[in-house]
């Protein structure tokens, strides 16, 4: 008898193929739908949804408000029971006929120019004296930002008060030096300028520091080469200097033209856009005509609140236009 076992012979079944109806691939990293489901797709969504909700409530509805205001005749009983006739483009041509229209046109044209070049020239004046890194520098250049860190109702009370015909600082002062008192908030031919002074004052700060920033981020390297080659200091400023700040400029002068085009609070509490109509801009005409009343007008308010909106969109479009061509150049 034989003591050896014999291990039964297994038989190995040959592998089952399945038909194509049957194979069900792996899903693929790179598939639609994978990208789709991907947990990187819906955190992205997270960061953006509050941003997205933001903008809808607070910019992208008033203003579908606001242009829906301005094509219909709206009253007080209008918003009450929700009936405000369409009346297309009525509200426009109203303003448009408007004794009003013209000299506010020209009013938020010099307000904002004349602003805009005050502010940007003693910003950037002040901005290149104190990249001089003197002793002292840090600290005068904090007390510049007093202006631009008080409430615009601080502001222009004190303005107010400083500009009083009777009482004010500011003819005290004149009148110490043998000159006349100046009517500055009640005369007609200084209202306008009393307001632009003011806003100039209230603006240099914001001019200061982003050009201030913008000198930092100019290489040294190119100052001492250019004083190398006998430059003085303007001919390095306006050769070296400017150029290379001209980037920084153009935003700086297109948020300032947002923020000047808007300004209502400032020449509302010196003037009121008085008298007769001699300091009023398109921001304080539109808030006469839809809240200033006693039968508002919230139509044609809306209407001159939007032709600012489409002021500031179109600069907003040029200043786009020029910095692609600069990059493409």
């Amino acid at each position: 008898m034989n003591d050896t076992t014999q291990t039964p012979h297994r038989a190995e079944h040959p592998p089952t193929r399945t038909t194509g109806a049957e194979r069900t691939p792996a899903p693929d990293p790179g598939s639609p739908r994978r990208r789709r489901f991907a947990p990187e797709r819906w955190a992205a969504w997270g960061f953006l949804a509050p941003v997205t909700a933001y903008l809808v409530l607070f910019y992208a509805y008033p203003l579908y408000r606001n242009l829906d205001l301005s094509l219909r005749h709206y009253t007080v009983r209008s918003f009450v029971d929700g009936d405000a006739p369409f009346t297309g483009l009525a509200n426009y041509r109203e303003i448009w006929h408007d004794p009003t229209f013209m000299p506010a046109l020209v009013h938020t044209v010099l307000f904002t120019a004349v602003s805009l070049l005050f502010q940007y020239g003693i910003g950037l004046a002040l901005a290149v004296f104190f990249f001089q890194r003197f002793r002292l520098s840090a600290t005068l250049r904090a007390l510049f930002l007093v202006p631009w860190l008080l409430p615009l109702i601080v502001s222009a009370s004190t303005w107010s008060w400083m500009l009083n015909s009777d009482s004010g600082v500011v003819n005290t002062a004149l009148h110490a030096v043998g000159v006349d008192p100046v009517n500055w908030l009640t005369a007609p031919t200084w209202s306008l300028v009393s307001v632009i002074i003011a806003n100039i004052w209230i603006g240099i700060p914001f001019n200061l520091v982003v050009l201030y920033s913008g000198l930092q981020t100019i290489p040294e390297s190119l100052h001492e080469a250019a004083s190398l080659d006998g430059a003085n200091a303007w001919q390095r400023f306006r050769r070296v200097t400017f150029p290379l700040l001209r980037p920084v400029s153009a935003i700086t002068l297109l948020l300032g033209l947002v923020y000047t085009l808007k300004v209502f609070d400032l020449i509302w509490i010196m003037t009121k856009g008085g008298p007769v109509d001699s300091s009023t801009t398109f921001a304080t005409w539109s808030y006469r005509l839809g809240f200033g009343n006693l039968l508002p007008s919230f139509g044609p308010g809306a209407a001159v609140g939007n032709l600012l909106v489409i002021a500031a969109l179109v600069f907003g479009l040029i200043y786009i236009r020029v910095q692609r061509k600069q990059a493409s150049a």
